[in-house]
């Protein structure tokens, strides 16, 4: 049986996106019977921040003008990504509303989330609105900060059709692909399971217990052995096998980051251009 997704929290992060987010939730809301909520935060530290400044005159005044080209910039851009996403799901005939934030955008993730089944971003651009530059851990601070499962998209949206599940043998790898069959996404999408690593027998009993996970809940897959280092292997395979979306989880390391997320999920985090979903 599928987990309900009843309440979607959309990261309006900038108008680029916002497309791309809209799309992918409805999709998710519109199967669900869901409640899609978007929300755009305004942070007023990071956009008031200018750095260093010289001496001299002029400078207050010509720092204060940043400031407030800076705000209404971002103000600008919130209003066009928020008519966006109102705009698709009325006529979606979705149910939405928005939310409008101000003060930390991961402060505010991460207590949104506790009363969201799911959480849809951007994978680029989740909070500055193009105005100031993203933190380049943006996406994962968010995972860290517990806010998930998160369904991270690209810039441009693309239906998902094809679904690559990487397994890396370990259990919060294997959690993140059970969440993702317990939740029923995409349920019409072709699914490959691929484990990369030397041990062929390991591999290859790997991936025929997790097949036979899906295949219990009424999904049969593919599966697919690769040798090779998967954190430079795997986009260059998900791109030849034309997924839409990667399901990754980790494997256990020792710094805090890895352990939370594993080399390849970090890999995919900061340079994945295809969707992420992520619930470990």
């Amino acid at each position: 049986m599928s987990e309900p997704l009843k309440r979607i929290l959309v990261g309006l992060g900038n108008s680029r996106t916002a497309t791309s987010v809209t799309e992918h939730a409805i999709e998710i809301a519109k199967l669900r019977t869901a409640e899609l909520v978007g929300v755009a935060v305004t942070d007023p530290i990071r956009l008031e921040w200018t750095g260093p400044r010289p001496m001299g005159v002029g400078v207050e005044e010509a720092t204060a003008e940043l400031r407030r080209s800076r705000y209404e910039r971002a103000q600008a851009d919130i209003k066009i990504a928020e008519e966006t996403f109102a705009t698709r799901c009325r006529a979606a005939g979705v149910v939405h509303r928005i939310n409008e934030e101000t003060g930390d955008p991961f402060e505010v993730a991460e207590d949104l989330v506790r009363y969201h089944d799911m959480c849809v971003f951007g994978l680029r651009g989740l909070f500055e609105h193009g105005v100031v530059p993203e933190p380049i851990d943006a996406l994962e601070r968010l995972v860290s900060g517990g806010v998930r499962p998160i369904l991270a998209v690209a810039e441009d949206y693309r239906p998902i059709r094809r679904v690559l599940v990487a397994y890396s043998g370990s259990i919060e790898s294997a959690k993140t692909f059970k969440h993702f069959v317990q939740s029923g996404l995409y349920a019409d999408a072709e699914v490959r399971i691929v484990h990369f690593g030397s041990d062929a027998t390991a591999a290859q009993r790997r991936l025929d217990q997790s097949a036979a996970y899906f295949l219990a809940h009424g999904r049969a897959v593919g599966i697919d052995h690769c040798q090779g280092n998967p954190e430079r292997e795997l986009i260059p395979y998900a791109q030849a096998w034309s997924a839409d979306l990667i399901v990754a989880g980790n494997s256990s390391k020792n710094l805090i980051l890895r352990r939370l997320f594993g080399e390849t999920a970090l890999r995919l985090l900061r340079d994945s251009p295809l969707p992420l979903y992520l619930a470990q």
